[in-house]
């Protein structure tokens, strides 16, 4: 029997896991790791608290576990969330955790801090160097954010970004059930997957489909990255916030969400949903 912790587990992704793994086995015992543990309400799971802001938390959270999965928080403030994940990796290590897994994004590499693959870049090299027995799963762009941007712009009819580009948008479902099969699996120590949806759709082809859901009016428009950033200035966003919109949006350009892999079916034992079947889950108002 192992002791398996979730780092993360009151956000939606976090609480996603902790029920796969509470589904694929009985055998092992769950953690749920939070900075708000009042929220986890789950029979058979241990909630402790635990806040990336607060080290000497996750040593005590991170304690006894066999297997730990580090879900990066939300924090917008260039830099931070990198420090987070290291801060995070130290604390397991020396908590003596024996196999931790790092939540990552594709395109993750070595680039300007203003680039938000610079963050997940940071956490990755640490944990490779730090870890005993490490497993690293990328996530190509949420689903879900897509739609709820697309909800806000519906309004306007037009879908913005700078460039043409692909994307295999990933549902966060989908990573949860695949980030659970990892967790419970044997033979993932020194794998790095990545984490798609089964087919990569241009700015046009997402548009069209969420049109079609919808049954709203919605096309894909570009404009330059200057303009981008300027739009988002106005609307009096947080520098991180800003940044971290463009950065995501030259990532797109980049290809760095251009790939699809077979490795939420490898993980989790089912295929991953496209786009229009996580679309028809959406209500539109």
């Amino acid at each position: 029997m192992m002791k398996i912790g979730v780092s993360g587990a009151s956000g939606q992704l976090g609480g996603a896991v902790v029920n796969y793994l509470l589904e694929r086995s009985n055998e092992h015992r769950i953690v749920a790791i939070s900075r708000s543990p009042e929220k986890i309400k789950r029979e058979g799971v241990e909630a402790r608290f635990g806040d990336y802001n607060q080290p000497s938390s996750l040593s005590k959270g991170y304690s006894g576990l066999d297997r730990l999965l580090l879900i990066p928080s939300t924090d917008m403030e260039i830099g931070r969330r990198a420090q987070q994940n290291i801060t995070a990796i130290d604390k397991a290590v020396a908590a003596g955790v024996s196999h931790i897994v790092l939540m990552s994004s594709a395109g993750a590499r070595n680039v300007e801090k203003t680039n938000i693959a610079a963050e997940y870049f940071a956490g990755e090299q640490h944990l490779m160097k730090r870890a005993n027995q490490w497993s690293i799963l990328r996530m190509s762009y949420y689903a879900e954010s897509i739609i709820d941007e697309a909800k806000m712009s519906l309004a306007q009819g037009a879908l913005t970004g700078i460039t043409e580009n692909k994307v295999s948008f990933v549902s966060r479902d989908d990573l949860a059930a695949a980030a659970a099969g990892l967790l419970v699996g044997e033979g993932h120590d020194g794998a790095i997957y990545t984490g798609t949806g089964p087919e990569s759709l241009t700015g046009a082809e997402r548009a069209e489909e969420i049109a079609k859901a919808s049954g709203k009016s919605l096309k894909y428009v570009t404009l330059p990255a200057e303009t981008l950033g300027e739009q988002l200035q106005q609307a009096e966003l947080p520098e991180g916030v800003v940044s971290a919109v463009v950065s995501i949006q030259q990532n797109f350009s980049n290809g760095d969400f251009d790939i699809v892999t077979g490795d939420i079916e490898k993980l989790s034992g089912r295929p991953a949903q496209n786009f229009e079947s996580i679309l028809s889950t959406i209500t539109f108002e």
